[in-house]
């Protein structure tokens, strides 16, 4: 079974920063997706989007980067969105119990 390679896209607008993610984020890749989120996560005059569309896979560090991208935005008050989750990914966050953070954003 071939994996598909870990692609990262960005894009900064006048008040959002997407970061499209596809293929597998696993372990492998924490480092680059961690690369890409550093210059932002500080901002909160930018809304960070995580576009999952083109994600084949996730494993459990990817979701622990994901809930760490929540918590610290949520803490410094600034907007985070997670976007175009795929059905067996929103499966795995359903079952790990994130989805609700993730549809309600980062409101308490």
């Amino acid at each position: 079974m071939k994996s598909q390679q870990f692609q990262i896209d960005q894009k900064e607008t006048s008040d959002s920063y997407v970061i499209s993610l596809g293929g597998e984020l696993d372990l492998s890749v924490v480092t680059q997706l961690r690369s890409a989120l550093e210059p932002v996560m500080e901002r909160a005059d930018l809304n960070l989007v995580l576009n999952l569309r083109e994600l084949t896979y996730i494993d459990s560090t990817g979701i622990g980067i994901i809930v760490s991208i929540l918590k610290y935005r949520d803490g410094i008050n600034a907007p985070f969105a997670v976007k175009e989750i795929p059905p067996s990914i929103q499966r795995l966050f359903d079952l790990t119990g994130i989805s609700g953070y993730l549809a309600e954003g980062t409101d308490k």
